[in-house]
């Protein structure tokens, strides 16, 4: 769907021209996407590539970054290259483009048709052309833009361009030369997830200005954070899947862990697909289209199951492992509630997958180290948490938020703290004083007194340690020891043994003192009222849900490319009897309502 533009030969001439150019965008909005306004920072950073200017937006998973690159698209002479790393993401985004009317296609080595859409490019008959960066770099690609006019550059999920970023791809580095062949081209990189350090190198490998940073912010008011040790295997997993709807998607740490993990889950009756690097391509490229069509489905997933899909209904995200950093968790979280309703976020961590994360550390380059321990230090800091947990990812990010959220599992249940120095001293020091050599239950054994053959012929029977804790301690004993380890207390050696660390030291002299946080144990219970903003036994919702899986299958498209769940929700309440009543309803333009209009009025008139 193309619209008149007025003419910009030149980054001055596109300044001259930005105001109007806004005007029209507005109008583009309503008619096209069906929103009667931008949100948060659209509006700022679509000013900025209208003016020709270039622009990092630095914006929150569901905030709508497409749009920022979609509409400019639409009023700029020519076709927008958008740069993505995934070629399913990419298929995903131009299905969803294709809907309201915009001219989208993609060149990758899974697209049989990239001479025609080359063709398609020359003739000025694309709004959007989607490139892998491996493509996009190479001299074929690059003597093909020459020979159209491009309207804008949209770099998607521009932190892999960063060595300081949890994502680095190399291929991004070799984008620079490119977009220095079209100066007059404004460039737009966007991504969801970018510390201080990351934006600075973002820039600067970019060729982006520094004024020309939009920070939209990073928080996702609609996701509930909640972190827990994980205790009892797979139960604790299981039983929050089975009493939590929608789809969702649960990582596990390896693709031994996907399978087993989705065994168990399968049991409960939900619907589990598989994904990880071991299935054929044909076998991942089945159970994640299943999953994108799903309203249900759960996947078990290593972390790079998420990024190729643009899937916005997703209720929950669970990590069954210890994420990479806060950066790696926020954008991995951030695939739920992608739709604005309400979702939720779940980590269980064990005090092995700290252990397991440093031993990893001993693996970093030097250049690197420093920065990856304050990485993994910042997530200790996290999960080991007595505050609010999105105060603390959102001041990861620069931000200066409110000290309570009133959506955390730390602010919704406070935790009890308890004063530990004591019990994390007399820890290290049986810890130390058996040797550095043994494991936590061996050490408990010793602490809490309890002889066994090991302990006796050891003569660890005998240490000032042995039986020191009272029985008050002992219950905090675990806590305790999962804080020593997420806080670098505490190491394994080689053998999986426990050792001091250098965190060790100030504690066991006083100078620093060890508090923990003992949650309220979880409170079980079907979650549909906090899990999902749907009405619950309405005829009418329930009929247009209906319709809109009829033409999702008969189309064969996934079902919120049609109607999100919040379009239902406002017709439904709205009850449109007529094509012009329904165009009123926010999110549907002028494409849809051609499309769906007379489906979605036939199922009110019948509920009338």
């Amino acid at each position: 769907m193309r619209f008149s533009a007025r003419p910009l030969s030149s980054q001055a001439s596109a300044s001259a021209n930005s105001a109007p150019l806004l005007d029209d965008a507005r109008e583009i909005l309503r008619a096209t996407f069906g929103f009667p306004g931008f949100r948060g920072s659209q509006e700022a950073v679509i000013a900025r590539v209208l003016s020709g200017e270039h622009t990092l937006a630095l914006m929150p998973t569901g905030a709508g970054k497409s749009l920022c690159y979609q509409l400019p698209a639409l009023l700029r002479p020519g076709t927008a290259i958008v740069v993505s790393p995934l070629i399913a993401l990419m298929h995903d985004q131009i299905r969803s483009a294709r809907a309201v009317g915009i001219r989208a296609a993609s060149m990758t080595s899974a697209d049989a048709h990239n001479t025609e859409t080359a063709q398609a490019f020359r003739d000025g008959e694309l709004d959007l052309l989607y490139v892998a960066p491996e493509r996009a770099t190479t001299t074929a690609f690059r003597a093909l833009l020459g020979q159209a006019d491009i309207s804008l550059f949209a770099i998607d999920e521009a932190h892999c361009v960063s060595e300081w970023g949890h994502d680095f791809r190399p291929d991004y580095r070799k984008l620079r030369a490119l977009l220095d062949e079209f100066p007059a081209v404004p460039r737009l990189a966007l991504t969801a997830t970018a510390d201080k350090s990351t934006r600075v190198d973002i820039l600067r490998q970019l060729g982006l200005p520094d004024e020309g940073l939009v920070v939209a912010g990073f928080d996702r008011p609609n996701i509930r954070y909640t972190i827990a040790p994980r205790e009892g295997g797979a139960r604790q997993l299981a039983d929050f899947v089975s009493r939590t709807p929608g789809a969702g998607i649960v990582y596990a740490g390896s693709r031994k862990g996907c399978e087993q993990l989705a065994e168990k889950l399968g049991a409960t009756g939900r619907t589990v697909g598989v994904y990880h690097a071991g299935l054929l391509p044909e076998q991942r490229a089945a159970v994640q289209s299943q999953f994108v069509a799903s309203e249900d489905m759960v996947m078990v997933a290593t972390i790079a199951f998420g990024m190729g899909i643009d899937k916005p209904d997703v209720r929950f995200v669970v990590h069954a492992v210890l994420p990479k950093s806060i950066e790696a968790y926020y954008q991995e979280t951030g695939r739920a509630g992608r739709d604005g309703d309400p979702a939720e976020a779940r980590l269980f961590w064990s005090a092995t997958d700290f252990a397991k994360a440093r031993q990893w550390l001993g693996q970093v380059e030097d250049a690197r180290l420093v920065s990856e321990r304050a990485r993994l230090n910042a997530l200790a800091g996290l999960v080991e948490a007595s505050t609010c947990r999105r105060a603390i990812l959102l001041r990861h990010f620069g931000e200066d938020p409110p000290k309570a959220c009133g959506n955390c599992d730390i602010c919704l249940d406070p935790p009890k703290l308890f004063e530990a120095t004591q019990i994390a001293q007399k820890l290290l020091s049986a810890v130390y004083r058996t040797g550095q050599s043994f494991g936590i239950g061996h050490i408990e054994k010793v602490l809490l007194g309890q002889e066994d053959d090991r302990v006796r012929q050891r003569g660890h029977n005998a240490l000032s340690v042995f039986g020191i804790l009272t029985s008050d301690e002992a219950p905090l004993l675990r806590s305790v020891m999962r804080a020593a380890m997420a806080q670098d207390m505490l190491v394994t050696n080689e053998h999986g043994g426990l050792a001091l660390g250098p965190e060790a030291r100030p504690v066991l002299k006083g100078e620093r003192t060890v508090t923990i946080a003992e949650r309220p144990k979880t409170k079980k219970g079907r979650q549909r009222n906090r899990a999902m903003s749907n009405p619950v036994g309405d005829p009418l919702f329930e009929a247009l849900r209906a319709k809109r899986t009829e033409l999702a299958r008969t189309q064969g498209i996934p079902a919120y490319i049609i109607f999100h769940d919040s379009v239902l929700r406002e017709i439904a309440s709205a009850r449109p009897a007529s094509r012009e009543d329904l165009a009123h309803v926010p999110g549907i333009g002028v494409k849809k309502l051609e499309t769906y209009g007379d489906d979605f009025v036939a199922v009110v008139r019948g509920h009338s």
